[in-house]
């Protein structure tokens, strides 16, 4: 039978069909981009091996990690530390191995800032055995909940303050678009 309510799921033909309340919003919303829902595990919006989603990302990464990383540091420490900065010291950790520690503790940091589930696989070993993807994964959630990855926190937070944000990719915030 069907339910009269809304919120609850319908039925037909033995598989529940789900019904969003008329309240419904999009999973993603300015808060998101903050770190301001709290207490739900959400999933990341792309998998560890869809690299191929950003393509001109996935080259960077491949050819000059350092880049992406800096960007998703610059993004996850909220400006306290340039892309730069942490870009040169990922770089300088290749050089000793560590530099997937390092970029692990941010994996860390990101999830926990937008409750991102870890998965089957703690962050550490992922990083330590797919850095390339890691860092693709984390700079293409951080794309999808609005941030323009190329300009920074405080471009971005610029941006957000006058109403001018990047069209939502993949279910991401739509919080304005240019305006004359």
């Amino acid at each position: 039978m069907y339910s009269s309510h809304p919120s609850q799921p319908k039925y037909g033909m033995g598989v529940p069909v789900p019904v969003a309340p008329p309240s419904h919003t999009s999973p993603y919303t300015s808060a998101d981009m903050h770190g301001g829902r709290r207490g739900s595990i959400t999933q990341w919006s792309t998998g560890l091996c869809h690299c191929m989603d950003d393509p001109a990302n996935c080259l960077i990464t491949c050819f000059c990690p350092c880049i992406t990383f800096g960007q998703i540091a610059d993004i996850v420490d909220e400006g306290t530390c340039s892309c730069v900065a942490s870009g040169m010291a990922y770089g300088l950790l290749c050089f000793t191995g560590l530099a997937c520690l390092y970029s692990c503790f941010y994996r860390s940091k990101l999830r926990g800032k937008y409750d991102l589930d870890e998965g089957p696989v703690p962050d550490c070993l992922v990083h330590c055995c797919c850095e390339p993807c890691a860092l693709c994964q984390e700079h293409r959630e951080l794309k999808n909940r609005g941030f323009d990855m190329g300009i920074g926190w405080n471009a971005n937070m610029e941006r957000q303050r006058r109403g001018v944000m990047l069209n939502p990719v993949m279910g991401a915030p739509a919080m304005g678009g240019m305006t004359r």
